[in-house]
């Protein structure tokens, strides 16, 4: 009877690693299986407790379109990057790495040859998941508001609808001799 010697092996291939550690790695699936990936290493994460401390967070970034068919509009949120998959973890580490690489549906992390990259702090704020910031102003129905930037720069009016969500302000302009209403942003305004 022959006797079986188990051995340990290195799961994760050396040359794969960056040598960058901890950050946000891109990976890329096929089209239409960023949420299943997403939804397998979650899972695995989930089954397997010892990567909670490799792979923090798993994203599919998304973003707010807002659509005009037959004068509807309609909102409805798209994937920023489809095919591809934001994920914080320590790509040095033997298993979160092999664990990501081969979830169905992933065909490698970003980076040259299999080698992942982390992103930048900058690019990371260019991405921005909670979206733009919010804008205060003390502006209300009535006011009169100095248009300080864009298409109507130097277009003086009086403010006709506030919309705190969409972060805009109507005012009417004169516009062929007539009056019309027009949104500005609140970044692009000033009260008189």
């Amino acid at each position: 009877m022959e006797e079986f010697i188990e051995e340990e092996y290195d799961i994760g291939q050396s040359d794969n690693k960056s040598g960058k550690g901890m950050g946000w790695y891109v990976v890329h699936t096929y089209s239409g299986y960023e949420n299943k990936v997403k939804t397998n290493i979650e899972k695995a994460i989930e089954n397997r407790p010892e990567l909670r401390e490799t792979i923090l967070e798993v994203k599919v970034p998304m973003q707010e379109v807002t659509e005009v068919k037959n004068g509807v509009r309609k909102t409805s949120e798209k994937k920023m990057f489809p095919g591809y998959v934001l994920i914080h973890m320590d790509a040095d580490d033997n298993a979160a790495w092999y664990v990501v690489r081969n979830t169905r549906g992933v065909t490698g992390f970003v980076g040259p040859g299999s080698k992942p990259v982390p992103l930048t702090e900058d690019e990371m704020k260019a991405l921005s998941f909670e979206g733009p910031e919010k804008i205060r102003i003390d502006v209300a129905e009535g006011d009169t508001v100095d248009v300080i930037a864009g298409v109507w720069v130097g277009t003086v009016g009086v403010v006709k609808r506030v919309d705190a969500n969409k972060q805009v302000v109507t005012i009417n302009v004169e516009l062929f001799g007539r009056e019309t209403p027009v949104e500005i942003s609140f970044a692009d305004i000033k009260k008189i």
